[in-house]
């Protein structure tokens, strides 16, 4: 053999030792291994444990790929599993449960055909509390699977009057401080929100200009449905709850001599309290019709 023939075959001896020493690891540290192609891909915390945690026995051939396997407390690992008052199921841990965070838990309820209370019955799942409003309801006809609370509910299906559930027992009902009355919670409050109230008085004697008035105790000084006259020889006019509020000096009948309106002319304030020229009333010198309206949104 020449010269040059042993030359190439060492090049190609050297070449071969270095390529495969290349792909080796060096001594004490750990080869670089791609998990994904064990069709089980590392991730969240299974990326930060030692392989042993898994593969006991240096055995990675056969390992099982579901949680409960290893998270079963009984299992071939016997890692943390369920607690003692786990929610009880038989649905694997990832339905609700992710390697990136063990806490929270999520579940698509998208999936669930069965109602709310075959799981949520105080025994499988939460239920209703002792203070839960008493009724046969499902859940889902107030709460949502977003968000417990708060909770909402669709009235346009009731038909019983209000106070068939709002009692006080079944359901929160007037306070103590209530106005006394015996008409029922829609003639004042609607089911979008409960204040102020959209009482509208329906009394001949009521004037319309007065439903700015948002407190009924103004009127109703008994706290109760009968409004007390304060003046009741001027009832049904303005002067029979105003008489006392009646300024005779802002009341000009005529300049000179002075003439005065008395709170009898005038008993109806939205009336004519013209300013004459002079005691014979027959010409008037300022024309002072509807001077006071309530509608307007003052005196």
């Amino acid at each position: 053999m020449g010269r040059r023939s042993r030359a190439s075959w060492r090049d190609l001896a050297l070449a071969i030792v270095w390529l495969f020493g290349a792909a080796m690891p060096a001594y004490g540290q750990d080869p670089v291994f791609d998990h994904l192609r064990s069709g089980f891909p590392l991730t969240g915390a299974h990326r930060r444990i030692p392989c042993e945690s898994c593969h006991g026995g240096a055995v990675f051939a056969g390992t099982p790929t579901d949680c409960r396997t290893c998270h079963g407390n009984t299992g071939s690992l016997a890692l943390t599993g369920k607690p003692a008052n786990h929610f009880q199921t038989a649905s694997p841990c990832d339905d609700c449960h992710s390697t990136i965070a063990w806490s929270p838990a999520r579940f698509d309820h998208a999936v669930v055909t069965a109602a709310c209370s075959t799981c949520h019955n105080g025994r499988t799942a939460t239920g209703k509390s002792p203070s839960h409003l008493p009724t046969p309801n499902t859940c889902d006809d107030c709460h949502t699977t977003a968000a417990w609370s708060p909770a909402r509910f669709d009235h346009s299906g009731v038909t019983a009057s209000c106070g068939t559930c709002h009692n006080g027992r079944t359901a929160t009902g007037k306070p103590s401080n209530h106005f006394i009355t015996s008409l029922d919670c829609s003639e004042c409050h609607n089911t979008s929100v409960w204040s102020a109230s959209t009482f509208r008085h329906s009394s001949p004697n009521y004037p319309s200009g007065h439903r700015q008035v948002s407190d009924c105790t103004a009127c109703h000084v008994a706290n109760t449905e009968a409004s007390a006259w304060l003046t009741p020889s001027f009832k049904p006019d303005c002067a029979g709850c105003h008489a006392t509020r009646f300024r005779p000096s802002l009341h000009t009948k005529v300049d000179s001599p002075q003439q005065l309106y008395s709170v009898s002319e005038l008993r109806d304030c939205s009336g004519a309290c013209h300013l004459y020229t002079d005691a014979t009333l027959t010409q008037i010198q300022e024309r002072r019709s509807g001077h006071h309206n309530p509608a307007r949104g003052g005196w």
